[in-house]
């Protein structure tokens, strides 16, 4: 599966996005679908949500490691699927613009696999570009709203 990858400008100090983003209980009700998630650890999560599969509705749990903080600029993630195959990583980058200005990319490369990874995948491959722009807007305005 490719890596897909969207930026978003936003308009307070790093500091504020690193405040933001190395709390997972921040962003995580911001997944498109959001239905809840659970902390198990630090760095490890499940999240549940809802997404559409073709013409119909799917309910997807996944498990979420983070992989490493690398404080202010980036948090990385692996994915795993609990109920369905899927596998994946993806982080967010934040890279100093100005003295309020954030260049903030969020990227998510997801792959299925089983049975029905050929027809996951081809559905992937034409929903995740939006659902990484949708997450990483999402974050950028979070975080505009809470920090400014």
């Amino acid at each position: 599966m490719p890596v897909y990858s969207h930026e978003v400008e936003v308009h307070v100090p790093i500091h504020n996005v690193w405040e933001f983003v190395s709390h997972i209980n921040n962003w995580a009700p911001l997944v498109p679908g959001y239905i809840d998630h659970q902390l198990l650890s630090d760095t490890e999560s499940t999240w549940s949500f809802t997404t559409d599969f073709g013409f119909m509705k799917k309910k997807i749990e996944l498990k979420v490691d983070i992989t490493s903080w690398e404080e202010p600029n980036k948090v990385t993630f692996n994915l795993v699927g609990l109920n369905e195959k899927f596998t994946g990583h993806g982080y967010f980058l934040a890279e100093e613009r100005g003295n309020e200005k954030v260049l903030m990319t969020g990227c998510l490369d997801i792959t299925a696999g089983g049975m029905m990874a050929k027809i996951a995948n081809s559905i992937l491959t034409t929903s995740l570009p939006e659902i990484t722009a949708e997450l990483t807007e999402a974050v950028a305005d979070k975080i505009e709203k809470t920090y400014r």
